[in-house]
């Protein structure tokens, strides 16, 4: 596993589906100078997966605001992702295919045993560095908010204590 907060993310090349719903890839290089919030899932047409992903779209403007893109995906193809976009309606960010289960295993979400990836939240800063790693059950959504509150808390290059929210004093220089 070479996902250690603090080094370099590890590279991805992966097909995805664009907000157009074109076929597309996307790698890491082209996050290169804004924040990155990437996220993992576990199957597409299930129940707590759309509600995460229309989460992270309906708070598209407030990450863009950020300097941050969004990057969603799984391990299912990129078929069965357009095909599920259908009942998903429009989403404002990439749903990438990691049918190989490569960027899976490099962020070590992959369960092996199930082909699946676990629920992984990932921020990548514009040099390219992990800053944040997340990982949880199958069963319990991730929560937008925290992504948020995080990443604006890295942004700030400065200590935040326990609750930190912006605008509210921090620690000093990390």
């Amino acid at each position: 596993m070479n996902n250690i907060v603090g080094k370099i993310a590890p590279h991805f090349n992966v097909k995805a589906v664009n907000t157009d719903g074109d076929f597309v890839e996307v790698d890491l290089n082209d996050y290169k100078n804004k924040w990155l919030v990437l996220f993992f899932y576990p199957l597409d047409f299930t129940f707590v997966c759309p509600t995460e992903i229309t989460g992270f779209s309906m708070r598209h403007e407030e990450f863009k605001q950020l300097n941050a893109e969004v990057l969603g995906g799984s391990t299912d193809s990129v078929h069965s992702h357009k095909a599920w976009l259908k009942n998903l309606g429009e989403l404002k960010f990439p749903l990438f295919s990691d049918s190989t289960r490569t960027m899976s295993r490099d962020y070590g979400v992959l369960l092996e045993d199930k082909g699946i990836a676990l629920r992984g939240t990932f921020i990548i800063d514009p040099d390219g560095i992990l800053r944040y790693a997340l990982y949880h059950d199958l069963g319990v959504g991730r929560s937008v908010n925290e992504t948020l509150r995080v990443l604006k808390a890295l942004q700030t290059g400065e200590l935040c204590p326990v609750e930190w929210k912006a605008g509210e004093k921090t620690l000093g220089k990390n």
